[in-house]
């Protein structure tokens, strides 16, 4: 119930305008067909900028315990690529509604989530979203909620 409740709340103050810039960038990587492995990590990211509350980004070599080409040499070579490319000014609109939450001490833990969102705009590709009981069950430990 708290996650629904504060995911509800996440819309109104930056969640769904970020979520809606992860989809423009997602649909311009995709347009452009060479950047479709970067579409698919930012409708990914998009998804997860829509309810992040409850859910959590983990390495998702981690999740299946096998490498693939986002999790390999290639997907830091593909990070490096999004982020001067979109990853910086999702960064900065993640960060400036970050600073926004943080003015009221009310906003706090939504702020806190746009700063993990804008950290997940330096290396989207690789990543995969799960419920926060997925991850602590992963890694064997209690996880940032």
């Amino acid at each position: 119930m708290l996650s629904f409740l504060g995911n509800l709340i996440w819309w109104f103050i930056g969640g769904l305008f970020m979520a809606l810039g992860w989809l423009f960038a997602g649909c311009l990587m995709a347009i452009s067909i060479v950047g479709l492995p970067w579409a698919r990590s930012a409708f990914v990211i998009a998804g997860f900028s829509l309810l992040p509350f409850g859910r959590t980004l983990i390495r998702r070599d981690a999740l299946t315990g096998r490498k693939d080409l986002g999790t390999s040499d290639w997907g830091t070579v593909g990070n490096i690529i999004w982020f001067i490319v979109a990853g910086w000014w999702l960064a900065l609109g993640h960060i400036l509604a970050a600073l926004g939450c943080f003015i009221t001490i009310i906003g706090i833990p939504w702020g806190w989530q746009h700063l993990k969102l804008a950290g997940a705009t330096l290396a989207p590709i690789g990543m995969a979203v799960v419920t926060v009981e997925e991850a602590e069950r992963v890694y064997g430990v209690r996880v940032n909620r």
